[in-house]
């Protein structure tokens, strides 16, 4: 089964920058990459700023989801004169013909990357068929 027909993108639901208001965070669409192994999907999610507290990630039967909030923090002892730094969130929603053993997900988050190891239903790993 190829990649394409197992993880899809789908449309993210977090408001779009234009929608933001100073309660909101700015709704980003992260940048991620998806590697194909005979054994799992390897993701990797750029979250710039996100921390572990900041983090959720979900998997049902359909879809894989990841979402990362991060929150400006402004040092103590001193005032912005200005500021570009919006607080952020991230959505990533996954969707998936329950190709996935969401029981056997593994993610990693360093450095702002987000490593997630996606393993592939035994239906779709490849076997070696012995001829009599």
């Amino acid at each position: 089964m190829s990649l394409f027909n197992t993880l899809i993108p789908s449309l993210s639901r977090i408001p779009s920058p234009a929608a933001a208001s100073a309660e909101a965070p700015v709704g980003l669409k992260p940048v991620f990459d998806v590697k194909e192994t005979p054994e799992a999907y390897r993701l990797s999610v750029r979250l710039p700023g996100v921390t572990k507290e900041g983090l959720e990630l979900t998997a049902d039967s359909e879809q894989f989801r990841v979402v990362g909030r991060r929150a400006w923090k402004q040092p103590e002892g001193w005032t912005a004169v200005h500021r570009e730094t919006p607080d952020s969130a991230y959505e990533l929603v996954l969707g998936h013909d329950n190709a996935l053993n969401v029981d056997q997900i593994q993610a990693e988050l360093a450095d702002g990357v987000l490593r997630v190891t996606l393993p592939k239903t035994e239906a779709l790993k490849p076997r070696k068929i012995a001829v009599n």
